[in-house]
């Protein structure tokens, strides 16, 4: 779990922990508490490396044939 969260930090997880901090003090400053949810939808793709990557959300699967 130690090495999920300090290891292998990109420009996208540094962007959406940005997006997040910013949704946050949105949220602080404009009292509109809903900011907070996607703050937080950031922040859990920011701190666990989950979303899309640059090459899609394709899941790799073989076929009869391909073995």
């Amino acid at each position: 779990m130690k090495s999920l969260l300090f290891k292998n930090w990109h420009l996208m997880r540094y962007f959406r922990f940005a997006l997040s901090l910013m949704l946050f003090a949105q949220a602080y400053e404009t009292q509109q508490w809903f900011y907070l949810l996607f703050g937080l939808f950031f922040l859990m793709q920011a701190l666990f490396n989950l979303g899309c990557g640059a090459a899609g959300c394709d899941v790799n699967y073989k076929n009869k044939k391909q073995e």
